[in-house]
């Protein structure tokens, strides 16, 4: 599961470390300012490539709308948490199978939070990808799908497999990651060319392999009227002081 990510950058930041990967800057339109925790239960926008246009980073919100429910949105996130879709039967889900086809994308990020159980207790962690330009957190890229909610709204998923050594160590319950691809299959991902099979190969074999790192964080993550979009939410404490 990915219901909780952050996107701490300016925009010129991001667009110079994306543009070493995949040629896309912000376009006008997009609202973006760097984030320190979004909760994806409140729908807000995530910062996503699309294959329909690739040179530009636009905002999408976060719960995939299917083009049979674009009707009434409201109505169908009642009944349905499309935040995450595992990414090993999306071609057989009546809610991404089209986008899976045709609408697929990938999502800005510069860290996202996991919980991690022991003693019954959920405790949120903070998982980021480090780099010697950005130790804190380098960015990296969630492979997604996506679908018009009207002529001016996206709405998109983050894909999901299952946890790699490192994160069913942090994820210990659901044992689930974000499916962060590799930089290598970036165009890939956004080709229209591609057959189900290749896309299932590429959900694979296209994993990033470079290391995370993860420590815990306040459990005001969880606590309802906090503002938790602040610096304060991704600094590391000591587990022997959550409880």
């Amino acid at each position: 599961m990915c219901y909780s990510t952050a996107l701490r950058k300016q925009r010129e930041k991001i667009e110079q470390r994306i543009l070493r990967q995949i040629p896309a800057t912000f376009s006008k339109e997009s609202t973006f300012e760097p984030y320190f925790h979004l909760n994806g239960f409140t729908h807000g926008n995530l910062q996503i490539i699309t294959m329909d246009k690739p040179e530009h980073i636009v905002d999408a919100e976060w719960g995939l709308i299917p083009s049979w429910s674009i009707h009434n949105p409201e109505g169908f996130r009642k009944k349905s948490n499309t935040l995450n879709a595992r990414s090993e039967s999306i071609f057989e889900k009546s809610s991404y199978a089209e986008s899976a086809e045709s609408k697929r994308c990938l999502i800005l990020a510069d860290g996202f939070f996991e919980p991690h159980h022991e003693n019954g207790q959920a405790i949120p962690y903070f998982c980021y990808q480090p780099s010697d330009a950005f130790p804190e957190g380098d960015i990296f890229l969630f492979a997604g799908l996506y679908n018009e909610l009207d002529s001016k709204t996206l709405t998109t998923t983050i894909l999901t497999t299952e946890a790699n050594p490192f994160f069913m160590e942090i994820h210990n319950k659901g044992k689930r990651m974000p499916l962060i691809l590799d930089p290598n299959f970036f165009e890939d991902w956004l080709d229209d060319g591609m057959t189900n099979q290749e896309i299932n190969e590429i959900m694979v074999t296209g994993i990033t392999t470079k290391a995370f790192k993860a420590h815990p964080v306040s459990r005001d993550f969880y606590k309802k009227g906090i503002d938790t979009n602040q610096p304060y939410i991704i600094e590391p404490v000591q587990k022997d002081t959550l409880f």
